[in-house]
């Protein structure tokens, strides 16, 4: 019996399965990267460039799934999942490592004393609502005393005392205990060398004279470029340093026909235009009648200056005496 064809599937099965180059494919499978440091045959290279691509391409790939079936599986409902291992190709970071921040007084004082840092829950279940509730924020846990409808009174309280003024008050005194304990560790952050809170808490504490030395340098840096020449032709002070990035602009001294006609038309609308607070004073004095006649000048004109009460007076004591000589 010849079983040599047998044979010869079998090992052609084999090789299938089976990748071996000159030099051994560095696998990573926490990345689920292959990577191939053969050189590159010229003459299979050259002779038909699609069939080496996708031959190089199977090799890394085959690798790579040989190696996933050798990794401890886990059931899944979608299937068995391989755990894969970490990854052992250093990739470099795009930035560099933050330093470390210093520890607050309470984080030295739990490591010298040993305390273990507990995590608050940021929900508490609510026995009276029979539902869970926030621990802090908008109404949170930390609230019932200043919302529950009866509040026991201490036997040596005031007559006017209040238990939901005192429960808030409490509360905002918590606040802002914690807000300064915040800033004296900023402030103790700003003073250890090599910190990455020493910047930032050193911009958070400037001292006032800094900040205003940067605004009265903002406002000169704006005076200076309000003249014509945007500066140029004024008298420097001693010290100043000088500015970037302040050009003029010019309009070109050849431009087409259109835009030049286009510029002149725009100068006279503006020319032709009536001022803003001389057109809201006249819309202002002829709001009482038209457009055409100026009630108030014409009133004015009338009464000699006197005023619109002087000119009735006037018509009424004329009517009076006419009426008593008849």
């Amino acid at each position: 019996m010849d079983v040599s064809d047998i044979l010869a599937a079998h090992d052609a099965k084999q090789k299938a399965v089976t990748v071996e180059k000159e030099i051994p494919l560095e696998v990573d499978t926490g990345f689920l990267t292959v990577t191939d440091l053969n050189p590159v045959d010229a003459e299979s290279y050259e002779a038909n460039l699609e069939d080496y691509l996708i031959s190089t391409a199977r090799d890394g790939v085959q690798t790579l799934l040989a190696s996933l079936f050798s990794l401890p599986t886990t059931s899944s409902p979608d299937g068995p999942l391989a755990q894969l291992p970490p990854p052992t190709l250093q990739l470099p970071r795009a930035k560099p490592l933050p330093k470390p921040k210093p520890p607050t007084k309470w984080e030295q004082f739990a490591k010298a004393k040993g305390i273990q840092k507990k995590r608050k829950d940021k929900k508490v279940w609510d026995e009276e609502k029979q539902e869970w509730v926030d621990s802090w924020g908008w109404k949170g846990a930390n609230k019932d005393k200043e919302t529950q409808w009866i509040t026991e009174v201490p036997a040596n309280a005031d007559i006017d005392y209040d238990p939901v003024k005192v429960a808030r008050d409490a509360r905002k005194a918590r606040v802002a205990k914690n807000e300064r304990q915040h800033q004296q560790n900023l402030a103790r952050a700003a003073r250890t060398p090599g910190s990455s809170a020493a910047a930032s808490a050193a911009t958070a504490a400037a001292p006032p004279t800094a900040v205003r030395k940067k605004q009265i340098d903002r406002t000169l840096a704006v005076t200076r470029t309000s003249t014509a020449s945007m500066g140029k032709f004024d008298r420097s002070l001693e010290g100043e340093k000088k500015l970037k990035g302040v050009k003029r602009k010019f309009e070109p001294a050849e431009m087409p026909a259109a835009n030049e006609k286009s510029n002149n038309l725009a100068i006279l609308a503006k020319l032709d235009r009536e001022p803003a607070p001389k057109r809201s004073k006249k819309h202002a004095e002829g709001s009482g009648g038209s457009d055409v006649l100026n009630v108030r000048k014409a009133i004015r004109s009338a009464s000699k200056g006197k005023g619109s009460a002087a000119l009735a007076r006037e018509g009424g004591g004329k009517g009076k005496g006419k009426k008593g000589k008849r």
